[in-house]
């Protein structure tokens, strides 16, 4: 997997009918019309042979032409007709095949795994969850796992994935795209994977959940006007994702947003190879959350909460989301947490800021979904008062799913370059 590719925004017409070369062959030239055709019937949705004329500035055969192609692969289909009173070949209206493959979405977690079975076009058909206690048998749980995968592939009416990608929390080397480096990520993280690729003819692709999430965000959520952002994870672990030029930077070793590990004032310690102990993550992560609201007396509502993992002290990051949210909806109250804890996260912004220059940094996970705009508008002041650098803090607004969503796009872009040819 190239370090710098990742899923990407579909490319608009204009640059795409720009890119094509004037020595193209005759092969090359089809292959690229048929793919800026699909883009658009995706991104704007059934459209007439007229329609697909006017956006891409082809002939009326070159149109012609290439929808025959695409009905003949099984790609699209006609799905109705334009216009109330229109009738004949000039009112059929074209769509892609959206049952042409389905794909299959995994969002792994400490204490269990959300999948998901989705269409071509990344519609959810079929969605569960999977518990997995702290002591389950790593086969066991890639067991049950499978079966859930299975399981989700019938009620979609699927006989197979096309392609499963995972986000998992941890390294994942971009040479190898396994998991490398992470020790601490849960046995049955690897067993999983290594159980869905033993399933014939399903490539799966492993990702970092993180970088999943800020490719959501950058698709469908809070950075989808940013071709360069940062994504600041704010969970039971502190994380970022880099998207630089549109594409997600993964670094040598898979480390990019490894920013749990970085160095700061403020917590006695410095992490070590191990562990972040006393890097960012001693400021920001669920646990340092829950200890800063003790200081502040905010407690969350009843049935808030929950356990942290591998203990019975709720410092997880359900818990420091709920005290969060509590926090935003107390008003005045809240307003001295949430200013220190966002003069805590504005340390991590300020670095990844001096460094990277992103120009938009997008806060997600537990505790940034909770805080919102309350929580990003403080970090914004704070980081302004720290950095020269101009910087927009955002709320991210794919909300708890965007690891999953973003497990989609992934599967959905990989499905349709093997399907729809190389992007132009």
């Amino acid at each position: 997997m190239d370090e710098t590719r990742g899923p990407a925004p579909a490319r608009t017409a204009s640059a795409a009918v720009r890119s094509t070369p004037r020595t193209a062959s005759p092969s090359t030239a089809r292959a690229i019309n048929d793919r800026l055709a699909l883009q658009l019937l995706q991104s704007e949705g059934p459209l007439t042979a007229g329609e697909l004329k006017a956006r891409t500035g082809l002939s009326r055969p070159t149109v012609a032409d290439l929808v025959e192609r695409l009905q003949a692969a099984g790609l699209i289909t006609v799905v109705g007709e334009s216009g109330a009173r229109r009738r004949g070949p000039n009112a059929r209206l074209y769509g892609i095949v959206a049952g042409r493959a389905h794909l299959a979405a995994v969002d792994l977690r400490t204490h269990g795994a959300t999948l998901a079975v989705s269409d071509l076009l990344g519609r959810v058909l079929a969605e569960a969850t999977v518990p997995v206690g702290p002591d389950a048998d790593p086969g066991q749980a890639a067991a049950n796992g499978v079966a859930t995968l299975e399981k989700l592939l019938g009620e979609a009416g699927a006989g197979r994935p096309h392609v499963v990608a995972v986000g998992a929390p941890g390294l994942v080397d971009p040479a190898t795209g396994r998991f490398g480096g992470t020790e601490w990520v849960p046995a049955w993280h690897a067993a999983l994977v290594t159980a869905f690729g033993d399933r014939p003819a399903a490539p799966v692709l492993l990702e970092n959940e993180v970088n999943l999430a800020a490719v959501a965000e950058q698709r469908d959520g809070a950075a989808c006007d940013r071709d360069t952002f940062v994504l600041l994870w704010l969970g039971h672990g502190t994380g970022a994702a880099v998207v630089l030029d549109g594409r997600l930077r993964r670094g040598a070793s898979g480390g990019t947003g490894e920013i749990g590990f970085l160095p700061v004032p403020g917590t006695g310690a410095l992490p070590t190879a191990a562990g972040c102990d006393g890097g960012f993550h001693s400021l920001a992560g669920s646990a340092a959350v829950c200890r800063l609201a003790a200081e502040h007396g905010i407690e969350a509502g009843p049935g808030e909460g929950g356990p942290g993992p591998g203990g019975t002290e709720a410092t997880g990051a359900p818990a420091a989301e709920a005290l969060v949210r509590a926090a935003v909806d107390a008003g005045d109250t809240g307003a001295a947490f949430l200013d220190a804890l966002a003069a805590r996260v504005a340390i991590g912004a300020a670095a990844v800021c001096a460094v990277l220059d992103p120009g938009c940094v997008v806060l997600g996970g537990e505790t940034g979904r909770a805080g919102g705009d309350a929580l990003a508008g403080r970090v914004a002041e704070h980081l302004a008062r720290m950095s020269p650098l101009r910087t927009e803090v955002r709320a991210g607004t794919v909300g708890g799913r965007a690891v999953l969503r973003g497990a989609v796009l992934a599967a959905m872009d990989a499905a349709q370059d093997d399907l729809f040819g190389p992007a132009a």
